[in-house]
């Protein structure tokens, strides 16, 4: 991890870029992926599997058994641990169903907007090098919310072919039934155009690598709507002299552990406490299990030094990062100047890791500087939302002249005619 010393605002652009791979590439493996599985279905899951995962499976479909031994497996502790995180996660998203009110907007002229949730949904959920179970809760709760009725979850096996019973458990417990063993872009594909075993559906959520995302975005091209372009996990931190250099190691080895390809970043207006971070990171490095994946995010990642903190809110909005951290005294009024953000923690006690898992909020968010035009997953991205109007023969007296001039005025005659056939 670099320490880049007040850089020159021309050189934003350059500091704050993602890794990524090779565009083109990426996309011409990903589309022979999703081809793959359009035209072959669960035989081409199944060899897929065979060749990603190292796993030879015979059903693609987690059984009802399967789930119920799942729940055997876990700790009572880390059972209780999902249903608190469940809980919390429901009581923040409850908070989001709207009920429907109406409007008089003239006399006579009724009109409301009513939430539907989208039929059909497809949840992903990454499994590799480590199953993010908590990912089960942040779409499954919201959907279960909006009122979904088809709620179908991919997961990536494991070497034995099963399902991590963290992910299981997890699921039951959002009322989720439908869960497949499949993972990467192939699982986008089967989510996306159906096969003999997966349905079809509407719109897909959930985090992934480049391949995952890349998957996403091109199902989109086939009308297959997405939450979000949602990639290899970020954090930035700013942080001031107030911050604690031991916790802010910590914040920024928890991102950079999520994988290879995450970043993390650190800006601050002092040298001499971003030294210390980095004296800290090095210490803690060494005691994490996933410490050779953490040390290949970290070449990815830097510090960074400016002049003042006017400057360093205008570069951590110009990053947009996916989690951002405000360690400083006066953290709050900070926090309203933030504009480009997926979720935010202020001050020294709230780590990023809770709203990973438990706090509430959501954690499937905008990655790769999308933060500047998308919203984190909600309720609100688990419906549609269908406007009504009804008017009286008052209602339509009192407007019907407004929009005649308007539909005349651009040369809708029949417009207008629809309401004088009325008058």
């Amino acid at each position: 991890m670099n320490i880049i010393n007040n850089p020159h605002r021309s050189q934003w652009t350059s500091l704050l870029r993602r890794p990524v791979m090779d565009h083109s590439v990426l996309e011409a493996t990903v589309q022979e992926l999703l081809n793959k599985v359009k035209q072959g279905g669960d035989n081409a899951l199944l060899e897929l599997s065979q060749r990603f995962d190292g796993v030879s499976l015979k059903k693609i479909q987690v059984s009802n058994e399967e789930i119920i031994v799942a729940e055997q497996q876990l700790s009572d502790e880390l059972k209780a641990a999902i249903v608190q995180a469940k809980e919390n996660i429901e009581k923040f998203h409850a908070l989001q169903v709207r009920t429907v009110e109406r409007l008089e907007t003239l006399p006579g002229v009724l009109c409301w907007r009513k939430s539907i949730g989208i039929e059909k949904v497809g949840l992903y959920v990454p499994g590799g090098s480590a199953p993010l179970f908590s990912t089960v809760l942040m779409l499954g709760m919201p959907a279960k919310l909006a009122g979904c009725r088809e709620i179908v979850l991919c997961t990536p096996p494991g070497k034995d072919g099963s399902i991590h019973p963290a992910i299981l458990y997890a699921a039951k417990e959002a009322g989720i039934t439908k869960i497949y063993k499949t993972g990467g872009a192939q699982a986008i594909a089967a989510m996306a155009f159906g096969t003999d075993t997966i349905p079809a559906v509407f719109k897909i959520f959930g985090p992934g690598n480049q391949y995952v995302t890349c998957a996403k975005q091109l199902v989109q091209r086939e009308g297959v709507a997405i939450d979000m372009p949602a990639g290899p996990s970020e954090v930035c931190v700013l942080a001031d002299d107030t911050a604690k250099a031991a916790f802010v190691a910590a914040d920024l080895l928890s991102q950079a552990e999520h994988g290879p390809d995450s970043q993390v970043l650190l800006v601050s207006t002092s040298q001499k406490f971003s030294q210390q971070v980095l004296e800290e990171i090095n210490f803690q490095l060494n005691d994490l299990p996933r410490k050779e994946i953490a040390q290949k995010a970290l070449e990815n990642s830097k510090a960074i030094i400016v002049a003042d903190i006017a400057e360093a809110m205008a570069l951590v909005n110009e990053y947009a990062p996916e989690h951002l951290i405000i360690s400083c005294e006066n953290d709050e009024d900070l926090a309203a100047q933030v504009v480009n953000a997926g979720s935010v923690f202020l001050g020294n006690y709230s780590p990023e890791s809770v709203g990973d898992y438990a706090s509430g909020t959501n954690h499937t968010l905008p990655t790769n500087g999308y933060a500047k035009a998308y919203s984190g997953v909600s309720v609100d991205s688990f419906v549609k939302k269908i406007t009504y109007q009804k008017l009286s023969p008052e209602g339509l007296k009192n407007i019907a002249s407004t929009v005649v001039r308007m539909a005349e005025a651009e040369g809708m005659q029949a417009h207008g005619n629809a309401v004088k056939r009325r008058m």
